[in-house]
């Protein structure tokens, strides 16, 4: 398992690509979070395995919705893992 913390940069608010995201983690077997962020980026907290949060991952970039446009992702990894049982969408 690892974890990553992701920050998405573009026009990822009020275009639900919150919800899409949760979709597509749900569809990936992704646990986390997904948050809007004050400064209009989208924060994403994802625990898998290597080869599910690659995936998840291309999928995010890509744009989840047709509304988003995804401009750059700042991608860490994280040492600690949350153990999310599920994955969620923040307010």
């Amino acid at each position: 398992m690892e974890r990553k913390q992701i920050t998405v940069h573009g026009r990822v608010q009020g275009v639900g690509f919150r919800a899409a995201t949760k979709q597509v983690a749900d569809q990936i077997g992704i646990y986390g979070l997904v948050k809007n962020q004050p400064d209009g980026t989208v924060l994403i907290e994802a625990e898998g395995p290597t080869d599910q949060l690659s995936r998840f991952i291309k999928e995010i970039e890509d744009g989840p919705t047709p509304f988003s446009k995804v401009k750059n992702m700042d991608v860490q990894e994280k040492d600690q893992l949350d153990n999310h049982k599920k994955f969620k969408v923040v307010q």
